[in-house]
């Protein structure tokens, strides 16, 4: 066994297969093990753990199921699976080069360095060079990807693309891989579609787990433990890499001396109005990153906890109670330092950091909403682009379909528009991609729905982003000529002689335009439907909804102004208004919009079949509104999707 000298983690055993030739699973195994795979461009991912007597579970589960499972082991059938999803991985980048090199990465949870001992074996036995990062948060292995992807094939450091082990948010037990190539993003829905064609066809075949053995048997374990052994420093190139980048993507300068320059104007602003955070990293793949050298360099303060590989305290999906232990950190160091005015906790792979923040206005911390941390982060960043000399033509934010429309209240007074890309990371980022090739600029996209933030030239989410656009906020200074982007924020608003040089995060966030916005990670809005045809359910839906309208739409006018609506398809990476036609949206998002005498949005319905869970989710946003008025809205949307799931 070789293992991974900074954690003690086991990487694998070169000597050893890990398929048993004389225990080959059945096909009726592998046909469970294929059907419960949820294959999309946002990842491929299943529940892996297969827990046995005596296998520990999250502390946090309350039934011993494999999806809270700890154990790091997963089925024969599952291997067999992971094999199939190397070997297609691996053709993909054959196709592309005669001898690639791709980076290996895994999150944190337990069943990862399984699966990895998997793909290294399969993918080096097809010919391919295998550069193993062990645990590595996902923005940072994307980062490295996308500078290595740039460079000229005959470098040493050129690498063709990346294979993420991950499961993002899902419980423990849960586990996938997100691909990559050519870029620092994972691939879009049209390249992934040939490959999940590829998977499927090869787990259906008769010989599929006598193929998965000959793949695992291809490499000489040589080869493997060379693998292995260079991983620590394939991590440490990494680290740079990521560090260098995340430098580029909070500065917004291209030049090392610009950069420099900006990175000098935080520092002189912590030092002389100080900032701490609170970071509860639970046990994520953010442990092994370059968090706290990252803000100890900019000069704010920060304190970690529960900062050891799977040292995982509460459930894996920073939303809600995940955060509460967070809130208690920052009111307890605040309690010691008032300087200690923001805190996060990432997911697993650590591509996602929602907020908490202290609110004097209180007298205590709070979490921030999903909705609200992307509010922020896009205000901060398009005040940041105005205070640019000369500003930025064509300014866009791209979000995805069940993103608040707060977000177009915010770019409208900051001089920028919103589009809108159907519900994953990847269609968010090609939507941008391609609005760039056009002449747009930009700066900032993301799901709002989950707080996600994305900053270019970064193709993933990054809570170093977000956090980053919270301390050029609150503390970059005014400069002759230049106002600090809080400042431009107050003159957009007409507030200007609200604006303080010393404001909390409270303070801009009691600023942003009202909205009344379902999280989605609340169970009531994720919905358990029979109809397999989310096309055919859309249309019945349609039915009861204009019926439905008819009936409410007097009520609607008098309570909310609303007095007409639109309804729009989100697929992939257009957006398009489908009148009553609302199964044109197939098994994209659809959103209807309702609107007041003058076109002002009012509200909207949201609705979509997960790509990554086995759920309908649905959403209601309301401007101005209160809990009372989004549970109106979400209480009577959920009601017309039952009716049409019970049709």
């Amino acid at each position: 066994m070789i293992y991974n000298p900074s954690t003690g983690f086991d990487l694998g055993d070169p000597d050893k297969i890990p398929l048993d030739a004389q225990a080959l699973p059945e096909p009726r195994e592998i046909k469970a093990a294929a059907e419960g795979l949820i294959l999309s461009a946002s990842g491929w991912r299943g529940v892996f753990a297969f827990p046995g007597p005596g296998d520990s579970f999250a502390p946090w589960s309350l039934a011993k199921e494999a999806e809270d499972s700890l154990t790091p082991r997963i089925s024969p059938s599952h291997a067999v699976a992971a094999a199939h999803m190397a070997k297609v991985f691996g053709q993909a980048l054959l196709a592309r080069e005669e001898t690639p090199k791709v980076l290996l990465g895994l999150d944190s949870r337990p069943t990862g360095p399984a699966l990895a001992d998997i793909f290294a074996r399969v993918l080096l036995g097809m010919g391919i060079v295998v550069r193993h990062c062990f645990i590595i948060a996902a923005p940072e292995i994307m980062a490295y990807a996308g500078i290595c992807s740039s460079l000229p094939k005959d470098e040493e450091d050129h690498a063709t693309g990346f294979a993420y082990i991950s499961a993002s948010h899902n419980p423990p037990g849960h586990n996938g891989v997100k691909f990559g190539i050519g870029s620092g993003g994972v691939l879009s829905s049209r390249e992934i579609a040939p490959l999940i064609a590829a998977l499927k066809a090869a787990l259906a075949a008769p010989d599929s787990p006598s193929q998965a053995l000959s793949l695992l048997k291809a490499a000489p374990p040589h080869k493997v433990a060379e693998c292995y052994r260079g991983s620590s420093g394939w991590k440490r190139k990494a680290l740079s890499a990521y560090t260098l980048f995340t430098h580029r993507v909070v500065t917004d300068e291209e030049s090392l001396d610009r950069r420099n320059a900006v990175l000098d104007e935080l520092e002189e602003g912590l030092v002389r109005n100080p900032l701490g955070i609170a970071a509860e990293l639970n046990g994520s793949a953010r442990t092994l990153s370059i968090d706290r050298d990252f803000f100890e360099g900019l000069g704010a303060k920060i304190h970690c906890v529960n900062d050891r590989p799977r040292q995982f305290v509460h459930r894996i999906v920073p939303e809600g109670e995940s955060l509460d232990l967070c809130v208690r950190l920052l009111e307890s160091l605040r309690a010691q330092d008032p300087a200690f005015q923001l805190g996060y906790s990432p997911d697993c792979d650590g591509d996602r950091g929602n907020l908490v923040m202290w609110d004097s206005g209180l007298g205590k911390a709070r979490l921030l909403e999903a909705q609200e941390v992307f509010s922020l982060s896009c205000l901060a960043e398009l005040a940041c682009l105005a205070r640019k000399p000369g500003g930025a033509m064509r300014t866009a934010v791209v979000v995805n379909d069940a993103t608040s429309m707060r977000i177009e209240r915010i770019a409208s007074l900051l001089g920028a528009r919103v589009f809108r890309a159907e519900t994953g990371e990847a269609n968010v980022v090609a939507l941008a991609e391609s609005l760039r090739e056009q002449g747009w600029t930009v700066r900032i996209l993301g799901e709002g729905s989950n707080g996600g933030t994305i900053v270019h030239p970064s193709k993933v989410r990054d809570p170093l982003s977000t956090l980053g656009a919270m301390i050029r906020l609150l503390r970059s200074p005014d400069r002759p000529g230049e106002p600090s982007p809080s400042r431009i924020w107050f003159a957009a608003l007409g507030r200007e002689d609200e604006y303080r040089e010393d404001m909390e995060l409270a303070d801009i966030l009691a600023t942003l335009p009202p909205w009344a916005t379902t999280s989605v990670f609340e169970p009531r809005a994720a919905l358990k439907v029979a109809s397999q045809d989310k096309r055919a359910l859309k249309e019945r839906y349609a039915g009861i909804f204009m019926e439905e309208w008819k009936k409410r739409v007097a009520e609607l006018n008098l309570r909310y102004g609303i007095v007409e609506w639109k309804a729009f398809a989100t697929q992939g990476i257009a957006e398009t208004e489908v009148g009553e036609d609302f199964g044109a949206s197939g098994s994209g998002g659809l959103r209807i919009v309702m609107f007041g005498p003058g076109g002002q949005p009012k509200a909207f319905l949201w609705m979509r079949g997960s790509g990554t869970e086995p759920v309908f989710r649905i959403m209601a946003d309301v401007a101005g509104g209160d809990a009372e008025d989004e549970a109106y809205f979400l209480s009577w949307h959920a009601d017309m999707v039952g009716r049409a799931d019970g049709a």
